[in-house]
């Protein structure tokens, strides 16, 4: 083999390590693949989306109106004013009542606080669509547009408060609740109706049973967001209750409402 050969040999031999360097910076070993689990954060916390959100005026800096969620006073519910209203994207029907999300403004230097800083809201309520203006001026919670109305106090923890709108990113997070879900029961002697609040998880609620001391498990069909009826007379009985969350785990709780359960009394069970 003449020296030219040889050199050329040496130059295609030296380019081929190169590019199997490469390729082994871009992609990494084979075994690094499969044991590197991409849809950690994904499950756990979700990906990050992009929406925009606005505050409304309350004396206190929260919101407390009773909500198309159902929950009433939001104080007492324990939400306060970490609660948001969502637009219809977000709200799907009210399914999503209960849910968590975290919120940071980006994207925006003079109206977003340094550093990004987050804060996790619960959905309670409804932003009802206003098609008589633009989606970029008051029609912030027009379809398609995925928006958060929040409290001052809670918008005021990751932009300035003169804001008038600003771009978030948020994603689903697991809801971190102290004690147990609430029963609240109201209805008459023929409709039995439970109001479900303090949801941790997941937050949202796919399924409720209840079961009488005399009865088996009644499925309950939702009324209105996190409200769910029967028509079963349960008067006398002590409650217990079976709740399926949207990941589908299921969490039963025994004897929740004593046998002289009344109308508009709230009933503290287990937490998930």
């Amino acid at each position: 083999m003449g020296c030219l050969q040889l050199i050329i040999l040496l130059i295609i031999m030296v380019d081929n390590f190169r590019a199997f360097v490469a390729e082994e910076a871009i992609w990494g070993p084979a075994t690094a693949t499969h044991s590197r689990d991409r849809n950690t954060s994904a499950v756990t916390e979700g990906e990050w989306k992009s929406a925009t959100a606005t505050y409304t005026k309350e004396m206190d800096g929260s919101i407390i109106n009773e909500g198309a969620c159902g929950y009433g006073d939001l104080h007492r519910a324990s939400y306060g004013k970490y609660s948001a209203s969502l637009s219809t994207m977000l709200f799907n029907r009210g399914i999503t009542c209960g849910a968590c999300f975290e919120l940071r403004c980006v994207d925006h230097i003079r109206w977003c606080l340094p550093g990004s800083p987050t804060v996790i809201l619960t959905a309670t309520d409804f932003c009802p669509p206003n098609y008589g203006l633009s989606a970029d001026y008051g029609g912030w919670c027009n379809f398609p547009q995925e928006h958060f109305e929040m409290s001052e106090a809670a918008f005021a923890e990751i932009a300035e408060r003169m804001a008038d709108i600003v771009p978030v990113q948020y994603r689903r997070v697991k809801c971190d609740r102290n004690g147990g879900l609430r029963f609240t029961i109201t209805g008459n002697s023929h409709f039995y109706q439970a109001l479900v609040t303090n949801v941790g998880s997941e937050g949202e609620l796919m399924a409720v049973k209840v079961k009488g001391s005399k009865t088996g498990w009644i499925p309950m069909a939702r009324n209105w967001g996190q409200n769910w009826q029967c028509n079963v007379n349960l008067k006398g009985q002590p409650l217990s209750f079976e709740v399926t969350t949207s990941d589908k785990i299921t969490l039963t709780a025994y004897n929740v409402a004593p046998a002289n359960w009344q109308f508009g009394q709230s009933y503290e069970g287990k937490q998930f």
